[in-house]
């Protein structure tokens, strides 16, 4: 089948029925599989009809978000002012939709780096900034906050990785040595990375704390809020991130617990005039006007990219269909869910949690006596490689201090409970059939 993808460039044309039967037949059939119920794998969104809807409407009225005085461009504008008020950001703060979480990580700290630099970075660049910043982060950190420290022109060496506690949130006493050690050492410590929902495990560091640390260091506080920031509209788990709005400038993905389509992120910055600062750039063709579709404001000056696309519009039309209610009770719907079968897991003697479930990612493996280290690794991935083929569920696999797991990470609103039976009981049975327990 991979055959068809390797056919050579079309030189001639072809019936449009005869193109979209090729879809039909070898695309169509053979996707991700991130929209089913028991998709569970990495940390993915589960998208809606109207979402689809919405992307089909944008691609039809075609038009570039880049900026302008048009209606694709305000109500851009209206969604950021929507996640504004989500995660009860000032109506003044200022934010952009991207493409996702690391995107959205990018743009925050690109801003944080040239508030903190201490010279004009976009003039000068980072070699004539005088003392090397100093970037804090947990050592469960997303792998987009390196990616950016390069991007960025400081390093990996920028980020310092902090410990973490039993419940794998950032250690707060270490994370304050490591500040006083860094400007001991001749480092600017210049902003701290915190989590709202770890990769590896949702953890989330301590929300409460981390803002007042910020502001007597003197230091961005910059939240990633991809996996969790969201919980925020959730009635029964908002609790878990209050602090949040006291950020300097967060990281979410409407593509996740919003569950738009691929793709769409959003960042919200606290200064706008530091976030259009770092990005602005107003070259003869692209000034303002007095009237007309240059009128209005340009939305590339918040980003890196000029050509947008209207990304805004199947978050718009979600969000009006179902209402932002609903999906703050879907999301406590997940987060039930993982503690439903982190039960199942704790009541099954084949079956151990390896970590603490704090949100919706469970981290657990098969475990039979007389088996670990490399053994008990390997019989996992092929109990996670089995499931996957015969269609059954789809995990991921992690490692969390030192020991491997598989791992669900339940954002799908179209999971159900007998699904999470159904991954327990197929668990135990492949697992005892590998390893004969």
């Amino acid at each position: 089948m991979k055959t068809f993808f390797e056919a050579s460039l079309p030189r001639s044309p072809a019936p449009l029925a005869e193109v979209y039967r090729e879809v039909a037949e070898n695309v169509m059939p053979y996707p991700m599989g991130n929209i089913h119920p028991r998709f569970w794998s990495w940390y993915m969104g589960a998208g809606n009809f109207t979402g689809a809807l919405a992307d089909f409407l944008a691609a039809v009225q075609g038009s570039n978000l880049g900026g302008g005085n048009h209606a694709a461009a305000l109500l851009d504008g209206q969604v950021v002012n929507w996640c504004k008020q989500m995660m009860g950001f000032p109506a003044s703060a200022s934010g952009t939709l991207a493409s996702g979480g690391s995107m959205s990580n990018l743009i925050a700290l690109t801003v944080a780096r040239n508030v903190k630099a201490g010279v004009d970075v976009r003039d000068v660049g980072v070699a004539a900034i005088d003392k090397p910043l100093r970037f804090y982060g947990s050592d469960q950190v997303h792998s987009c906050h390196r990616k950016a420290m390069e991007a960025l022109g400081l390093g990996n060496r920028a980020l310092r990785r902090i410990s973490t506690d039993r419940d794998l949130r950032i250690e707060i006493p270490a994370l304050k040595r490591a500040i006083a050690e860094d400007r001991a050492g001749g480092f600017h410590p210049a902003c701290v990375i915190a989590t709202a929902g770890t990769v590896n495990t949702g953890a989330i560091d301590d929300l409460q704390v981390l803002p007042r640390l910020a502001a007597e260091e003197d230091l961005w506080l910059h939240v990633d809020g991809c996996i969790g920031a969201l919980m925020a509209i959730a009635p029964k788990n908002g609790h878990r991130v209050a602090g949040i709005e006291h950020a300097d400038s967060i990281a979410l993905d409407p593509h996740k617990w919003l569950h738009a389509p691929f793709e769409v992120g959003c960042v919200l910055i606290r200064d706008a005039s530091a976030h259009r600062d770092t990005f602005a750039v107003t070259p003869e063709y692209l000034e303002s006007a007095p009237r007309g579709l240059a009128s209005a404001a340009w939305l590339h000056e918040y980003g890196l990219q000029t050509t947008r696309g209207f990304r805004a519009l199947k978050v718009w039309m979600a969000l009006k269909e179902h209402g932002v209610e609903k999906f703050g009770r879907l999301i406590d719907q997940n987060i039930a869910q993982a503690a439903f079968l982190s039960r199942l897991i704790r009541n099954e003697p084949l079956l151990e949690l390896v970590a603490p479930t704090s949100i919706n990612i469970v981290c657990f493996r098969f475990r039979p006596q007389g088996v670990d280290g490399e053994s008990l690794k390997a019989l996992n991935i092929e109990i996670m490689l089995r499931l996957q083929e015969l269609g059954t569920a789809a995990l991921s696999d992690t490692t969390v201090h030192g020991e491997h797991c598989l791992r669900a990470a339940i954002d799908n609103h179209r999971t159900r409970r007998e699904d999470l039976r159904l991954l327990v009981g197929e668990t135990v049975r492949l697992g005892r059939h590998i390893s004969g327990a």
